[in-house]
């Protein structure tokens, strides 16, 4: 017995500057949160008890509302694409190809580079001379020709199938070796009719502009469920560096789905689309739920890419309701209205909560 209470308090004292950092940067810090959200307090003067006005003036204040549309649109669309995205790189890379340890690297490496660099980098990517414009520029400019590429590949695809078809092979529509012969045939006959003029490129030139707009889509959509350009902008460069990180569990979780059951789907005639939802989908259920919470966390709270792109938008086209916290909480010359932005923070923890728990409902946490 008084060897078990020696682990014990051995166990606590390796525990302790953990605990004690929780209790003061944590569990200290979200008491006097909750408290001063019951009160007008800026700092300097003492706190006013002021009850629930603080979360009544809430849905008064545009700016918050603005940014709980963001929040919730950036959250879902967000959350969607980057654990859709994950699982079926995960599914690619869980194949045996050459070279696969250099894909999992090279595929992982904007999640160990630094956000502010990556924020910086699509910063010069979305202005209206930079790296998007430049490539939808050349995409418009040689569209007659990306066109009539995609006709001839899809006419000399659909001809080979049907001619290995009556000679008495089971040719499949993706035959690998068919579209290579189809894409190299496809792309010499583009190519002679562009050198024999006859097909010439567009004086086509894309100026969109990504950040410095307050322009939403889709317009004919009501405005709880439209997205502003620069919030896009941040959503594209968010599911960029993420996909990577939840890339590794999915990839994780798939090393333990037998190979018995891709092959046998296999011998019943399953294709690679039909394994995927019926095999690779179900046997990652429970990672799946881990994946979704996570990123709705990290969605909802999303603070540091709005605040590096800064000046270079309109802020409410892309503030967050973790950066009208900030905003409140450190307002540069006025005075910081703390309880306000404590109600607001409360709010968004909530906010999380429910949203986590809801989703909960329908995706598993457990294998069954």
């Amino acid at each position: 017995m008084r060897s078990k209470q020696q682990e014990v308090v051995a166990a606590y004292l390796f525990l302790a500057p953990f605990l004690i950092t929780l209790a003061l940067f944590f569990l200290y810090a979200t008491v006097r949160a909750v408290f001063f959200s019951f009160t007008d307090y800026d700092l300097f003067n003492a706190p006013r008890w002021v009850g629930l006005q603080n979360y009544a003036n809430l849905f008064r204040e545009e700016n918050f509302l603005f940014a709980l549309r963001n929040s919730l649109v950036f959250a879902a669309v967000v959350t969607t694409l980057q654990t859709f995205g994950a699982l079926v790189m995960a599914a690619v890379l869980n194949q045996r190809i050459r070279g696969l340890n250099f894909f999992r690297a090279a595929y992982y490496m904007p999640s160990v580079t630094s956000s502010v660099v990556i924020t910086l980098i699509f910063l010069w990517m979305y202005q209206r001379e930079g790296l998007f414009n430049y490539l939808a520029t050349q995409v418009a400019s040689y569209a007659p020709q990306l066109g009539v590429f995609a006709l001839l590949l899809i006419a000399l695809q659909i001809i080979q199938v049907l001619i290995e078809r009556t000679r008495g092979y089971p040719a499949r529509w993706l035959d690998p070796a068919l579209f290579a012969i189809s894409f190299l045939v496809a792309a010499a006959a583009t190519w002679l009719l562009t050198f024999l003029g006859i097909l010439l490129p567009r004086d086509a030139e894309v100026d969109f502009t990504w950040l410095q707009t307050s322009q939403e889509v889709p317009g004919a959509f009501p405005m709880a469920l439209r997205a502003p350009v620069p919030l896009i902008a941040i959503m594209i460069q968010n599911i960029f560096t993420t996909i990577p990180t939840f890339m590794l569990m999915f990839l994780a979780a798939l090393q333990d789905v037998p190979k018995s059951y891709y092959e046998a789907a296999s011998l019943d005639g399953a294709t690679p689309a039909q394994q995927f939802f019926s095999i690779t989908v179900p046997s990652v259920q429970p990672v799946t739920f881990l994946v979704v919470t996570l990123g709705l966390i990290g969605t909802l709270q999303m603070f540091d890419q709005v605040a590096i792109f800064g000046n270079a938008v309109p802020i409410r086209s892309v503030i967050t309701l973790a950066y009208f916290v900030y905003q409140r909480m450190f307002p540069g010359a006025q005075l910081p209205e703390v309880g306000f932005a404590s109600a607001a923070a409360m709010f968004l923890a909530v906010l999380t909560l429910l949203i986590v728990l809801i989703q909960r409902r329908f995706i598993r946490s457990e294998a069954s």
